[in-house]
């Protein structure tokens, strides 16, 4: 199979406690759907009880295969039967199984948590020599912060910053961008 039909694999990070939950929910359900429709392969990080459900269960509606890397409190609810869960004891080795498995990483508006869980996961995959590409969705500036600070302190230490991090406004351009960066690297 060439690089340009084998599916992209994407560690996508997302939570759905705290404030904001019917529209990040419903952010999430537009985003698995849309990746999967594009033969995306997803993987999630469930870590303290917290499970992207909305993302999964529509990855898994539009026909996408979903994998979970998780720690012991990631029970599955009934919803979530038949998709794979690795489950590993320290954050460290979930983050370097992500990062071991993915080809790109997806940030979609959520909650420190998955903002933690895309740094390490991006922090484990550079320590192995190992340079994924991000792209955050920026709705509503949620990650302005993070634009400003890849501008300021990632350019003069990271050549090509702006290829290693990319921030899109839509669910869309979140994919061209994500699509691109990775068979590019292929």
């Amino acid at each position: 199979m060439d690089s340009s039909t084998t599916p992209v694999v994407l560690a996508v990070f997302a939570a759905n406690k705290g404030p904001g939950d019917p529209e990040r929910a419903s952010l999430m359900s537009q985003a698995g759907t849309y990746l999967a429709k594009r033969g995306a392969r997803l993987i999630c990080l469930a870590e303290n009880g917290i499970i992207p459900i909305p993302l999964i269960t529509a990855a898994r509606a539009a026909g996408g295969q979903v994998q979970i890397v998780g720690d012991a409190s990631s029970v599955l609810p009934p919803a979530l039967s038949g998709v794979t869960i690795e489950i590993l004891p320290t954050q460290a080795e979930r983050f370097a199984r992500i990062a071991e498995l993915a080809q790109g990483l997806v940030a979609l508006p959520g909650s420190l948590a998955s903002a933690s869980g895309l740094f390490g996961t991006w922090a484990a995959a550079r320590a192995s020599a190992r340079p994924i590409p991000v792209v955050m969705l920026n709705r509503h500036k949620a990650f302005e912060v993070m634009r400003g600070y890849a501008a300021d302190v990632l350019s003069p230490g990271l050549p090509g910053h702006e290829r290693a991090i990319q921030f899109a406004d839509t669910v869309e351009d979140l994919w061209s961008r994500i699509s691109r960066l990775v068979l590019e690297s292929r």
